[in-house]
């Protein structure tokens, strides 16, 4: 998955004014009408959620709108150039980078938000404004100016409504092709998946994006493992799913490690809903210690039993995120999901 894109784009030139008189049989003294030049285009970025990564905007390093065309006699302006409307997934960030420093100009969240990232220059001004009394032919124009150009950083930060976590090999994979139709790689050692993947779930014909986050291990918020670079992904999610791998040892303290994980990275993690299922309890290993899982877990959040190979408890799991989820939906969208409105850039070139 490609989750961060920098792209160098620039907005098109204004067209220039053209230099024109009339030349009309049977009327003398023609005056000046040169037309402006067009518009330059401008460059916008739109939110398109059919798009789950930045890839298609990989190898397009710069990006450029057309320019404005040169007005023409006969007061005529020239054509403005057309816009560029560059699509993103949901939840990507729009930084400036302004010597090396970055900008936080739009928070991009939902369909159809966008923001206009670098202004098109206005088109010249034809001869047809520079008459006056004292001179009735000018032969002057003004050329267009030139388009905004920025270095622009673009940032993924998955929008989802439940994120799965957890250590490495607690089943992530094998529950979210359980929970979705979503067909993740699965295999029997740690650090299976090496990016964030996202499924399409189905409750009473109302649809669910699950997302699962690759593994995280202590020290992860400064790095290591695989480290941050999905870590900021939990923040887009509206539940958190902790999955435990029930035939580990001392899961209260897995579960307490992954959860300081991703408080140390963002304390507002701490404050989301979690759901928490141990995994693999169709194991006989698993099985002869059930008891003693419940009795670590009393007094804590409900605690889910559950199978992601045979579908054990699923359910009644996938039930209780949905009601989780239902409440989330009714509060208000956090300020960290609005759209910010971009501050003028500053022109180079």
């Amino acid at each position: 998955m490609v989750d961060e894109i920098e792209l160098l784009v620039r907005a098109g030139d204004g067209g220039d004014g053209a230099v024109s008189f009339r030349r009309e049989k049977f009327v003398p003294f023609g005056g000046p009408d040169g037309g402006d030049g067009g518009a330059g285009g401008a460059i916008y970025v739109t939110v398109d959620t059919r798009l789950f990564s930045l890839s298609p905007l990989r190898y397009r390093k710069r990006l450029r709108a057309v320019d404005g065309g040169r007005g023409s006699g006969r007061q005529r302006t020239g054509k403005g150039g057309d816009d560029l409307v560059v699509a993103v997934p949901a939840g990507t960030l729009v930084y400036a980078d302004e010597a090396g420093e970055r900008r936080l100009l739009a928070d991009l969240v939902d369909e159809g938000e966008r923001v206009r990232v670098a202004r098109g220059g206005k088109g010249g001004l034809g001869n047809m404004h520079f008459a006056t009394p004292v001179d009735q032919a000018p032969k002057r124009a003004t050329r267009g100016a030139a388009g905004e150009e920025h270095r622009l950083v673009l940032e993924l930060r998955l929008v989802m409504d439940i994120g799965i976590v957890g250590r490495p090999n607690a089943g992530k994979s094998t529950l979210l092709g359980r929970l979705s139709h979503a067909r993740p790689r699965v295999a029997p050692y740690p650090f299976t998946t090496t990016e964030p993947e996202l499924g399409i779930g189905e409750v009473d014909f109302c649809p669910l994006v699950i997302g699962e986050i690759p593994g995280l291990i202590e020290g992860a918020h400064i790095g290591r493992g695989l480290g941050d670079l999905f870590l900021r992904h939990t923040e887009r999610a509206r539940v958190l799913l902790h999955l435990l791998d029930g035939s580990s040892a001392g899961l209260r303290e897995e579960m307490d490690s992954v959860n300081r994980e991703l408080e140390q990275y963002n304390p507002a993690l701490a404050a989301k809903p979690q759901v928490v299922a141990v995994n693999k309890v169709d194991l006989p290993e698993v099985q002869a210690r059930l008891e003693d899982i419940r009795m670590e877990f009393k007094g804590g959040a409900p605690l889910f039993l559950v199978s992601a190979a045979t579908g054990d408890g699923v359910g009644q799991l996938l039930r209780e995120l949905v009601a989780r989820l239902a409440m989330t939906r009714a509060e208000r969208r956090s300020p960290s999901s609005t759209v910010i409105r971009p501050q003028p850039l500053t022109r180079r070139g």
